[in-house]
């Protein structure tokens, strides 16, 4: 049986291609399937296209009916940053919804940490996500939204491009032994606020997610077990870790028509976890 009309004007995402980073393990992975079964193309940004997990996202987003191009790009290099957009541009791609969902994590004690680890945190989970961002902006203000605020409800509703980070219960906690990735995640939060002030009025909507404790590859030091996941997993509501499964409503929400009165919001999908 076919969805409700209403549901697929809502929530659908038809016709609509978004640009992913950190696309091709984990929650990013599971995101772009989300994002193609909803009907969207994906733009995968990935450090090595041709590594099997790279290909293996691009054929399933295919599976579901939806083209997947995939541009290399290593976010921790400014140049290849850079180029993505006017690259995009030069090609022909038309975006219309950008997730910035690639991070990096690394534990240390804080008076441990080192520079390096540091920078190059800070490099792609926040820095990255902003100079995309601001170039997509710069080109979706100069063309397809020139003239937005003249244009009728029903216009701006279909015109109105989307911006999600992924940012992190730690947006809102300091975590232990994070500082790096904590500090990224807060820098998330308030850039999304930063952002959508200045760009919601001219038709760029720009929102967080922040899931909690996720099964992913960057949790498997804490799910060892022992007394720090015991611990971890009594604060939750729901009393299990997350699934990168249960972002996919969260995330198509925010993208689609659904969404399109909600701005600088951090929307946290995270069983229940800041409210504890």
């Amino acid at each position: 049986m076919s969805q409700p009309k209403y549901l697929s004007m809502l929530f659908g995402l038809d016709g609509k291609t978004v640009l992913l980073t950190g696309g091709v393990r984990g929650i990013g992975r599971q995101i772009a399937f989300a994002l193609a079964e909803a009907g969207a193309d994906i733009v995968l940004l990935a450090r090595r296209p041709e590594d099997i997990d790279s290909i293996n996202v691009a054929t399933q987003v295919e599976s579901f009916g939806r083209r997947c191009r995939t541009y290399k790009c290593d976010l921790s290099d400014r140049a290849q940053v850079l180029g993505v957009v006017p690259q995009l541009h030069h090609d022909g791609v038309e975006i219309d919804c950008f997730v910035h969902c690639a991070g990096l994590q690394h534990r240390s004690p804080a008076e441990d940490f080192a520079d390096e680890e540091w920078d190059t945190i800070l490099g792609v989970n926040i820095t990255a996500g902003f100079q995309l961002s601001r170039d997509l902006a710069k080109y979706w203000l100069g063309s397809s939204l020139h003239g937005y605020a003249t244009l009728d409800a029903q216009e701006k509703s279909y015109k109105m491009k989307k911006i999600l980070f992924i940012a992190s219960v730690l947006s809102f906690t300091g975590g232990v032994e994070t500082p790096a990735y904590t500090a990224s995640k807060g820098a998330i939060a308030q850039l999304t606020k930063a952002l959508n002030n200045e760009w919601m009025s001219k038709g760029i909507c720009v929102n967080s997610l922040a899931p909690g404790y996720i099964e992913t590859d960057l949790t498997t030091a804490l799910r060892d077990g022992g007394e720090k996941e015991r611990k971890i997993v009594e604060r939750i509501p729901a009393g299990r870790w997350g699934h990168p499964g249960d972002l996919s409503g969260g995330v198509i929400y925010l993208l689609s028509r659904a969404g399109n009165y909600v701005g600088g919001e951090i929307h946290a999908v995270d069983g229940g976890f800041l409210g504890r």
